[in-house]
């Protein structure tokens, strides 16, 4: 235990000889000596923290420590800095290992004591660089291009109408009724159908089904990525749809003839409204 200070060591002195009528310049017991000389050296921590640059605090824990580690009482403070609870040295006691009993109940009073968890590096709260980003606002960098795509469609066919006339036929007369008889070409493909299968079922099962199929395909292909390698199943299935509905429509103008027969076009020639008109 550390040393008292020296107006403490008088008021003690003096408070012992009042109760036992002894003399206050009488030496002190012969027990307190070996229990100061069992503690060790004293130890100036007020000079060992500027010597070494420690914290008197973190001294003073690990005095208590190793001497709490070794079984042995803490050695004796000296200097200003003495802590108060270390009076109990100078007091008589039976044995000289009364000293020891503050190093085992821990640190002394006022000291705390903490524990290191874990160490969390230095970093900057937000990011400063940007991550690279696939997507881009609709407006300016989608609906300008189209705008401007807009106009120049708008001033072709404004053109294309200025010096090319429509190419109309003449009344309609129900006594000549044309040979073959297409229907536009957007609805070539049913018509085609309509060789093939009875009109209830190519006028309105397949279609019917086909519209249902198109609006059931978002259901079904859930995947939202957007490379085309990741969604083979949405591009098969409207690579097959498209290609259905083109050989269908291209069946329907260009290879049925007279009486919607089948025929080349390269041998017996293109069979269209207009076309049949002229021909005759």
């Amino acid at each position: 235990m550390a040393e008292l200070p020296e107006h403490l060591q008088k008021r003690a002195a003096e408070a012992r000889a009042k109760a036992s009528g002894v003399p206050a310049d009488a030496p002190a017991p012969a027990a307190a000596v070996p229990a100061a000389a069992a503690s060790g050296p004293g130890r100036d921590l007020d000079a060992e923290s500027s010597r070494y640059g420690v914290p008197k605090p973190l001294l003073e824990r690990a005095m208590y420590a190793r001497a709490r580690r070794d079984g042995v009482a803490a050695p004796i403070l000296v200097g200003a800095g003495v802590a108060s609870g270390q009076a109990a040295a100078a007091a008589p006691g039976p044995t000289a290992a009364a000293p020891a009993a503050p190093a085992a109940s821990g640190p002394p009073p006022g000291v705390r004591t903490q524990r290191l968890l874990t160490v969390v590096k230095a970093g900057a709260i937000q990011g400063t660089t940007k991550e690279p980003a696939d997507k881009v606002n609709v407006w300016p960098h989608l609906l300008a291009i189209e705008f401007v795509a807009l106009l120049a469609m708008l001033a072709f066919l404004t053109l294309l109408s200025a010096f090319v006339d429509a190419p109309l036929l003449e009344f309609a007369n129900f006594n000549e009724q044309p040979n073959p008889s297409k229907a536009p070409w957007y609805f070539l493909g049913l018509q085609e159908l309509l060789a093939y299968f009875d009109p209830m079922v190519a006028g309105i099962i397949v279609p019917t089904f086909g519209m249902i199929a198109l609006a059931v395909v978002p259901y079904v292909d859930r995947n939202p990525s957007t490379r085309p390698t990741d969604r083979k199943m949405a591009i098969t299935i409207f690579t097959i749809f498209f290609i259905g509905a083109a050989v269908l429509t291209i069946f329907g103008s260009f290879f049925r003839g007279p009486g919607f027969n089948f025929t080349f076009p390269w041998r017996d020639g293109i069979f269209f409204d207009d076309l049949l008109t002229i021909l005759e």
